[in-house]
């Protein structure tokens, strides 16, 4: 917990030293009342005037009207600190998270992140807040308010003491039992989340199979285990305000059973022992303030390690000291590639060097599993080669700004990804300024602009989240436009035309070669149909380059991909009959 704390702001510290101060005064005013209070009871005893002692109450008043305000800017400061501080902690997450490459977002999974960017946080925003409302204020009114007990009645502090040194070994114990299942409930927390967001995302496929009750069934074992887990928490710290107020009832009636017989034997008086009393409440005020701190801090403080564990995790890509810049225009080439995925024993990858020249079209084909995708993910670094060399224009990847290097990449995912907002946004994503005659052409190379024209407000229509309201070949028609309304010098084409019939892919891909003229393309397809026109055609097996070649030279050299080309088409459609 206090770890985060070193990301403050010297303005946040300036606005902690101002709290600490209007606690102090806060605190001065409580323990000084009673001090009036026990005056005026030596007035009343004296036979002091109306006046006088009315003098005395606006005093004790004016001192209760300073507390109540120092306990106002108090609050007023320690919410507009916390809240501030949650809105940088989710920012820097936010930012942190985009940062991280596919190996980070794997080792922590979606559900956990989101968990750790929203309720990890609000349990720190609230930690903060009352830390600094309560837990500098209770231990000085402790301090300060058994020193000036101590030195007006040793008996009645023995008999107080006993009772605080019990109050604190019973907080003890129920933090000792409370705390390692406060660990477990945020864990828990996000295998619900993570259950919840696999059963919506899936939900067409669960309605198909009639699994209704099998995920309800699964959602309700992860529930149970929350509920149990909050459950043996929430019954320990609710035993924690009874046992307060025992004490509490047990202070007073030993002050009042102890301060009679001290008064009958002339070495107390009433005035004292009211004045005792109430500053003994005070303390006990001061531990119920603990108490309630010891119901947020532990959960606080495994929110705030897994929120660090997030903030200082190494990025296994990174941006070079000293980047070089890119000279050439689309070269692309693997030098002796290995590739296995962190924690993996085994390699994906084995050994792969080829070349594709500014202009070409490379294709990469190979059965399910062959390393394909993560093949073409090297190139935009979601991952770094375990071994060998990636080149972009003759320079190595890792010696490139990512910045730079995707700059020149129009990258479309396997999946078609859109996002909430406009068609037009989603074609000119990340604010890129797009001439809308260049975005309709990049629409219509990709055979978008032919279904955007008939919605209701064409180019300007609402896509809704994850583009739930077009059909999965309009998502991949749009995220194609979107790759190439920006007209980079190398595109990545991951698999992007599954979607997509034959006559349909047939057309794209034509519309695409004139469009993407002297630009480099990379293509990871399943089907030969969509790659038999390229200039270079690399066959995958089990991580392993097995041919490199045109179509032609494939089906009389390469046996795997002829294995291939004859499963999708007749050896007459391939000229081999």
């Amino acid at each position: 917990m206090f770890k985060l704390f070193k990301r403050f702001r010297a303005i946040d510290w300036l606005i902690v030293l101002a709290i600490v101060g209007f606690v102090v005064a806060q605190v001065y005013c409580d323990v000084t009342m009673p001090d009036y209070s026990k005056k005026i009871f030596e007035q009343i005893g004296l036979g002091a005037t109306t006046g006088e002692i009315l003098g005395t109450g606006g005093i004790m008043l004016a001192y209760a009207a300073g507390s109540m305000l120092a306990t106002f800017v108090v609050g007023y400061l320690a919410t507009y600190l916390a809240t501030k501080f949650s809105a940088r902690l989710r920012r820097m997450l936010f930012s942190k998270v985009h940062s991280f490459s596919m190996a980070e977002i794997n080792k922590f999974s979606t559900p956990s992140l989101i968990t750790r960017s929203t309720n990890d946080v609000q349990q720190v925003q609230m930690a903060v807040m009352m830390l600094f409302r309560m837990a500098i204020a209770a231990p000085i009114t402790a301090i300060w308010g058994i020193s000036k007990i101590s030195a007006s009645s040793s008996e009645l502090t023995l008999a107080s003491g006993a009772w605080i040194v019990f109050l604190i070994a019973f907080l003890a114990f129920a933090i000792c039992l409370a705390l390692p299942k406060f660990k477990s409930i945020q864990k828990l927390t996000d295998k619900l989340n993570g259950v919840t967001r696999e059963n919506l995302t899936g939900l067409r496929v669960v309605k198909a199979y009639n699994a209704d009750e099998y995920e309800q069934k699964k959602f309700e074992k992860v529930n149970r285990d929350v509920t149990k887990t909050n459950l043996f928490v929430n019954r320990i710290m609710g035993f924690m305000f009874p046992i307060m107020f025992f004490v509490m009832n047990g202070i007073s009636l030993t002050i009042y059973w102890f301060g009679s017989g001290l008064i009958n034997a002339g070495t107390l008086n009433y005035g004292s022992m009211m004045a005792f009393s109430m500053l003994v409440m005070q303390i006990l005020m001061a531990f119920m303030m603990l108490t309630m701190m010891f119901v947020i801090i532990p959960r606080a403080a495994v929110a705030a390690r897994r929120i660090n564990e997030v903030l200082d995790t190494e990025l296994t890509v990174v941006d070079p000291e000293r980047p070089q810049r890119l000279v050439t225009q689309g070269e692309v080439e693997f030098k002796n590639v290995g590739f296995k995925y962190p924690d993996a024993s085994d390699y994906v990858l084995h050994d792969i060097s080829f070349k594709v020249n500014k202009g070409e079209t490379a294709a990469i084909i190979g059965s399910t599993g062959s390393g394909k995708s993560t093949l073409i993910n090297l190139v935009p670094r979601f991952f770094d080669v375990t071994e060998g060399e990636v080149l972009v224009d003759g320079v190595n990847v890792r010696n490139v700004k990512q910045e730079d290097l995707r700059a020149k990449l129009g990258y479309v995912p396997q999946k078609g990804v859109l996002f909430s907002g406009t068609v037009k946004e989603n074609i000119a994503f990340g604010g890129r300024q797009i001439p809308d005659a260049d975005m309709q052409a990049a629409a219509q190379a990709a055979m978008a602009d032919e279904f955007v024209q008939n919605m209701s407000d064409k180019y300007d229509s609402e896509i809704a989240q994850s583009g739930r309201n077009v059909s999965g070949g309009q998502r991949q028609r749009l995220s194609i436009s979107r790759a190439a309304a920006g007209k980079p010098e190398i595109y990545i084409f991951d698999d992007s035309f599954s979607a997509l019939d034959y006559k349909t892919d047939k057309t794209v891909r034509a519309n695409l070669k004139k469009y993407t003229e002297g630009a480099t393309n990379l293509i990871v397809a399943q089907r030969i149909g969509t790659i038999m026109d390229a200039d270079k055609i690399i066959v995958l097996e089990q991580g392993r380059m097995v041919g490199q070649g045109t179509h032609k030279e494939l089906l009389k050299t390469c046996g795997v991909y002829k294995e291939i080309a004859l499963s999708q088409l007749s050896a007459a459609e391939l000229g081999i009959a």
